[in-house]
């Protein structure tokens, strides 16, 4: 049936079905799995102060009136991210949530305005712990609907096999022919090289781009449909320009501890080792917010409470994933919106 017809239509919906069911095993089972590693399950507000302060995020806005009727700017969150690492600075160890978030102008084949986040955390675990619960999780999802081949838009990914760590340079200089790291430093970055290397393999590029848009450019149109090719990967030393709420790496100034995880083209995960330098948080979100209000003309608050929680939260690890995306891939589906009880009209 056309993406149009109305979900509670009752051939639409026996169409489906099978698949919202798929989806409710998954999500047992993966719950399941997190109450066997000893995590708390948390349920965390929508409702903040702050959405999320990322450049190219975008939240819808509400107003909170009080008993003496005064009116304050409040957001649904884009992720339960800031909530859950006040929860590490409270004391929580281990924990994760399904969280339903929301983005606003988010609409396609894989995206939905509301949709699920699964976010956990490990309170003073490695970085590469969550890397490693992201392919357990998705294990449990291929294993639960017996599907041996993920096939999406063409591409075929085995989600069981052994998945590939891919630097970012790496993959920008396999797919694109880019040599990314002669553009950046742990400072500064080289704009115009990068400026150069895109617009010389047919990448638009406006003249007021920065080194990040470009970067971001090159990403979408040459790397990431490259990623998740017969077996997942995970896109790893992300530039530290590039990972507003992660820490640098130890060993590595240039560079961030970042990850992202991809299945046939589709970005599923994105986890980090968690910044917890309120200064530096600060700082990072100001430029964000600076970049924001100069592309589209529009910036959101810093939450100071979640500010001051850094200064007592744990070292810790913590991922993101696009529970919808994993169901999607995991049944067959080929849109967002039918993995989804009751997604919105279109």
């Amino acid at each position: 049936m056309s993406p149009s017809t109305p979900w509670w239509r009752p051939a639409y919906h026996t169409d489906r079905r099978p698949i919202l069911l798929a989806r409710n095993k998954i999500k047992r089972l993966v719950r399941n799995w997190f109450h066997e590693q000893d995590f708390v399950e948390v349920d965390t507000a929508c409702l903040q102060i702050s959405p999320g302060n990322e450049t190219h995020l975008h939240a819808f806005r509400t107003e909170l009136i009080g008993t003496d009727l005064g009116i304050g700017d409040y957001y649904l969150h884009t992720s339960p991210e800031f909530a859950c690492k006040k929860l590490l600075a409270a004391g929580e160890r281990n924990i994760f949530t399904f969280a339903p978030v929301f983005r606003n102008r988010e609409r396609g084949s894989l995206h939905h305005p509301e949709f699920t986040m699964l976010e956990w955390y490990r309170a003073d675990e490695p970085f590469k712990r969550v890397m490693a619960d992201c392919i357990e999780i998705l294990r449990i999802a291929a294993k639960t609907t017996g599907l041996e081949t993920i096939q999406w838009r063409g591409r075929t990914c085995n989600p069981l096999a052994e998945p590939e760590n891919l630097s970012v340079c790496e993959a920008f200089l396999r797919h694109a022919g880019i040599n990314l790291q002669t553009t950046f430093d742990a400072t500064t970055t080289d704009r115009d090289a990068l400026y150069r290397a895109a617009t010389a393999i047919g990448i638009a590029c406006a003249e007021d781009d920065t080194w990040s848009d470009i970067f971001s450019r090159v990403l979408t149109a040459k790397v990431e449909p490259q990623l998740g090719m017969d077996h997942p990967v995970l896109l790893t030393d992300y530039p530290a320009c590039e990972a507003a709420l992660a820490q640098r790496k130890p060993d590595n100034e240039r560079l961030a501890e970042r990850f992202e995880l991809y299945v046939c083209g589709v970005e599923l995960a994105n986890g980090f080792g968690e910044l917890t330098n309120p200064a530096e948080q600060r700082a990072r979100f100001r430029a964000a917010m600076d970049d924001k209000e100069r592309i589209y003309n529009e910036r959101y608050p810093i939450d100071e409470d979640f500010l001051a929680a850094l200064e007592t939260m744990p070292p810790a690890s913590g991922c993101a994933l696009g529970f919808d995306r994993v169901v999607m891939l995991a049944t067959g589906a080929q849109r967002i919106d039918q993995v989804i009880w009751t997604p919105l009209p279109q």
